[in-house]
């Protein structure tokens, strides 16, 4: 451990280092000669006192060896990525992704030829940032071999080694290094970090989509996310991303809109308002990123016609459309015609437009085929036509749920 820094985790700012599974699969992998620690973004987020998520371990075993000492505990290994030396071990239904210390002996995009070793400086250096190539004993001592901790304190996102050597390795480093800086950094981004993610940004049309959409939907939620994307805009990165014109000023109100309305952070509803004008660029996002078909829903609706939602139509037209799409499509589709009038943020008419799905609830269009059939309407077409005559016309007249109204629209319309 020679010309590494220390710090020391206490059990506050780590709890699960002595209580829950990890104690056990420590007892199970840090002992007779082999060493284990906690890595990345665990120890990471411990440091700044963020909500720690996965937890991750390196250990000097051989997979082989995981299997065997986790097996021999009690627990379910799983070989997930046990020709890269991971192994995922499931303990009382939570799982430890638990990988041997490795060392690159080439390089070619994501698929590194490595080699397993012992040497825990050799495997921090493999890493894509200092930030994320700390590891932490189970007496909770942190190790850094690569300037980790004060680049961390300093709140900087910095390749480790050189930056272009480091994205050469896998493109989506690009992506990473935006989206970490979003989530953890302060102030100006690293600068040779970021010239050398300009130099080597044609490399990204060569990563899938879904690895794209990963990145990005994670860097949409971030902390200082507005800011980030500016500067991807102005160096022509984010334009590449979303194969169109980024709309910067409507995802930066939409932002404040959410923080004013009480919604959550919302990947997709910020997607929206950062690349969907119009239906068609819903389309175009599905192709480029691959989106799955709920959320290309989602960006479809938050592009179809927002602009004619305003307070100003009046709540009978809200709830008209509340009803035909949805508690959720409403919201979204409120929240970006907010965040791309020019309305403040927090105005209170617009804001309880957007809270209309908590105080009203839509009610279920109470006439049924027999109240057609009965009146001498044909099974088939035009049964559905004179339904949805009557459906319409309800809506229109303000959902009304009495005999008299209901019998004057399902008349008029089995007439028609």
């Amino acid at each position: 451990m020679s010309g590494a820094d220390t710090a020391v985790l206490d059990s506050k700012q780590a709890p699960w280092l002595s209580s829950g599974p990890l104690p056990r699969l420590f007892d199970a992998l840090d002992t007779a000669g082999e060493e284990a620690r906690v890595v990345g973004g665990a120890v990471r987020n411990a440091l700044l006192q963020v909500p720690v998520g996965e937890i991750d371990l390196a250990t000097t075993a051989v997979p082989d060896e995981i299997v065997r000492r986790a097996k021999k505990a009690g627990f379910h290994p799983v070989p997930t990525g046990i020709e890269h030396g991971t192994v995922t071990v499931v303990i009382d239904g939570r799982p430890f992704e638990v990988t041997t210390l490795r060392e690159d002996v080439e390089t070619y995009g994501r698929h590194a030829k490595v080699r397993f070793g012992r040497d825990w400086k050799r495997d921090a250096e493999r890493r894509d940032f200092t930030m994320n190539a700390l590891s932490l004993k189970r007496d909770g001592t942190v190790v850094d071999h690569v300037g980790g901790l004060k680049d961390l304190q300093a709140r900087k996102v910095r390749f480790i080694g050189d930056p272009e050597t480091r994205i050469r390795e896998d493109y989506l480093r690009i992506l990473r290094f935006f989206r970490f800086h979003a989530a953890y950094g302060e102030g100006l981004m690293d600068r040779e970090g970021l010239l050398a993610c300009i130099r080597a940004r044609d490399g990204l049309s060569t990563l899938s989509r879904e690895r794209v959409r990963a990145e990005m939907l994670k860097l949409l939620v971030a902390k200082h996310a507005v800011p980030t994307l500016a500067v991807m805009g102005e160096v022509g990165l984010l334009g590449a991303v979303l194969g169109g014109v980024p709309l910067l000023a409507s995802y930066s109100n939409l932002v404040k809109v959410e923080a004013a309305a009480n919604l959550p952070k919302d990947a997709i509803r910020h997607l929206a308002a950062l690349g969907v004008y119009v239906v068609e660029d819903a389309d175009r996002l599905r192709e480029r990123l691959r989106l799955a078909n709920a959320e290309y829903e989602r960006l479809r609706s938050m592009g179809d016609r927002w602009w004619r939602i305003s307070p100003e139509a009046g709540e009978a037209a809200a709830k008209a459309l509340l009803y035909r799409i949805g508690a959720e499509n409403f919201r979204d589709r409120a929240a970006i015609a907010l965040a791309r009038s020019q309305a403040r943020n927090d105005d209170k008419i617009w804001l309880d437009l957007i809270a209309l799905p908590d105080r009203w609830t839509p009610p279920e269009f109470p006439l049924k085929a027999k109240d057609f059939t009965e009146r001498g309407v044909v099974k088939g077409p035009a049964l559905g036509a004179a339904l949805a005559r009557a459906e319409e016309a309800w809506i229109v007249a303000g959902f009304p749920q009495d005999k008299v109204s209901l019998n004057l629209i399902a008349e008029r319309a089995a007439s028609s």
